[in-house]
């Protein structure tokens, strides 16, 4: 089966696949098969060593819906730590765009369990308490195909945003969802929906000068 896609160059799919909140459409159903094509464009990302170990919990169903949106309120902020200085000159990049971003999070919290899908990027094996090298191989195999995923949903004319309200009330997430806690790790909560238009423009970004390093930091 075949879905439109936008007319969008490469350059442009990678410069306007936003994090979308606001222009959520949350009253328009979105076809399982799309949300399905979108996965299998997804698993064509790099994985290590050809593990391919992701798995994808897609979550339609109103009631279970409804009980993930609470569960992720409930998790939303904890543990969170506060911005370094820096961190926060670069979030700060345009006066006020740090304001829309906690807005937009709001309206996400009031609503997600209004937006037609919610999907749970998933890896098996845990790295818990394992270190840099563990961490980065395995979180290096899961968020290739999350992105491929987000990507392949903007060129299908969908919005996403990759939340992470779920990541401490995980062991509570896997219980509502069947999922087998002990083996298999959660990376986020992505709302998925129809947008509100589909015109979305690049962000502003500080100059790559400021992160790009040649040779040496």
């Amino acid at each position: 089966m075949t879905f439109p896609m936008l007319d969008l160059t490469p350059e442009e799919l990678l410069t306007t696949t936003r994090s979308v909140r606001y222009r959520l459409d949350l009253n328009r159903p979105v076809d399982p098969a799309l949300l399905r094509r979108c996965v299998e464009l997804a698993t064509q990302a790099p994985t290590g060593r050809h593990e391919q170990g992701w798995s994808f919990v897609v979550v339609t169903d109103p009631e279970r819906r409804a009980a993930l949106a609470r569960l992720w309120r409930k998790g939303l902020g904890q543990g969170d730590r506060p911005m370094s200085t820096d961190a926060m000159e670069r979030a700060y990049v345009r006066p006020g765009s740090m304001e829309r971003v906690w807005s937009g999070l709001r309206h996400l919290a009031e609503n997600l369990h209004r937006v037609p899908a919610l999907v749970v990027p998933c890896i098996e094996g845990r790295t818990d308490g394992l270190g840099a090298d563990r961490q980065a191989g395995k979180w290096g195999s899961l968020f290739p195909a999350v992105w491929s995923f987000m990507l392949a949903a903007r060129l299908h004319g969908l919005g996403t945003v990759l939340t992470t309200g779920n990541m401490p009330v995980e062991r509570e997430v896997a219980e509502l969802l069947g999922i087998p806690y002990d083996t298999v790790m959660q990376a986020a909560v992505i709302p998925v929906a129809h947008t509100v238009g589909t015109d979305f423009r690049a962000a502003p970004r500080i100059p790559v000068d400021d992160v790009l390093h040649w040779d040496k930091w």
